[in-house]
């Protein structure tokens, strides 16, 4: 398999916070946060990143959600928090597949570990998070979504 390696640049980004349930119902944590950045129509300037990265948070054992606000958004009256960006190993697979997001995942992390130049870089608030890639347009049309995952490294 071959991995991308990309740098993500520090950024502030309004947080869903912890939720232990994983509740993306439209009452859930993470249903509510995803409703309030999905109204959010970035610029031209913005519209060409990746803005929301969904981890689970060892620490506290949940789900987060984060949007990575430019300087014109408004944050929803979410908490607010610094990202300090970093290198990240990317890949993708089509979402719900978890038998092959497992199994590229755990290639990933191999090629991590045997990496010369590589080592893992997971933290507080740097964790492996994913991205769906596929615009909302385009998921509507073909019914399904591409995911990209992020696991965090650094140069050993």
């Amino acid at each position: 398999m071959e991995f991308r390696i990309i740098s993500l640049p520090p950024f502030k980004a309004a947080s869903s916070d912890v939720d232990k349930n994983f509740d993306f119902s439209t009452n859930g944590i993470l249903g509510r946060f995803d409703r309030y950045f999905s109204e959010i129509i970035p610029s031209a300037r913005d519209n060409f990143m990746p803005r929301d990265f969904l981890f689970f948070d060892e620490e506290n054992q949940g789900m987060v959600w984060w949007w990575a606000l430019s300087d014109d958004m408004n944050d929803g009256g979410n908490k607010v928090v610094d990202f300090d960006g970093g290198y990240y190993l990317t890949y993708t697979y089509r979402d719900g597949d978890e038998e092959t997001n497992g199994r590229l995942y755990n290639e990933a992390m191999e090629y991590i570990k045997s990496s010369e130049i590589f080592e893992l870089d997971m933290r507080p608030d740097h964790y492996a998070m994913g991205h769906i890639i596929t615009p909302k347009e385009i998921i509507d049309l073909q019914g399904w979504a591409q995911m990209e995952t992020f696991i965090p490294i650094k140069l050993k």
